[in-house]
């Protein structure tokens, strides 16, 4: 019996160790309503990190087909830094408050589509206020550069980010022209 139990340890302990590497400082979900194909993804998540240099690192993670349940889950969970998402559903989220304002990141002039009307504040006495929420990303040089042809797509920072001055900072990047 005691080797049984000696055996299971060793066996956690291995499965332990098959972490799959040191994480990623500002992971990044993009779907698109036609969801990308798994060589885009890998080519955008090298493109992108040739531009940010050795720190911080960055992961981008996607889904090959548009699954609106894949969406809500991936947002849901908070494990992602920044997350890349269509128009409709960036505003959709938006519009329900609780997303990280870039106005003292970029001006919210220079990217008025981004800039929703949102409840900020008290969940009981919310005020309705515009922000910047997102970042139109159709003049992005990373996302031309990594081959995407689709829709416009709008990059947001998680409110969990759990590095959020490094998520803006690849925010930065993502939106340079």
């Amino acid at each position: 019996m005691k080797w049984k139990w000696l055996l299971s340890l060793v066996v956690l302990v291995v499965l332990a160790g098959c972490g799959g590497g040191p994480k990623k400082d500002v992971s990044i979900f993009i779907l698109p309503s036609t969801g990308l194909p798994q060589n885009i993804t890998e080519k955008m998540e090298t493109d992108l990190q040739a531009k940010v240099g050795e720190s911080p690192t960055v992961a981008v993670h996607s889904s090959p087909i548009y699954n609106d349940e894949k969406l809500l889950v991936e947002i849901a969970a908070g494990d992602h830094s920044l997350v890349i998402l269509p128009k409709k559903n960036f505003e959709a989220f938006a519009r329900q408050g609780s997303f990280v304002s870039l106005d003292d990141l970029f001006k919210p002039e220079d990217y008025p589509s981004g800039v929703v009307e949102a409840p900020v504040g008290d969940e009981k006495n919310p005020k309705m206020e515009k922000h910047l929420y997102g970042i139109p990303l159709g003049e992005s040089k990373w996302l031309k550069d990594s081959g995407y042809k689709g829709e416009e797509l709008y990059a947001f920072v998680h409110p969990r980010a759990p590095q959020m001055d490094k998520a803006k900072q690849v925010l930065q990047v993502l939106a340079s022209k």
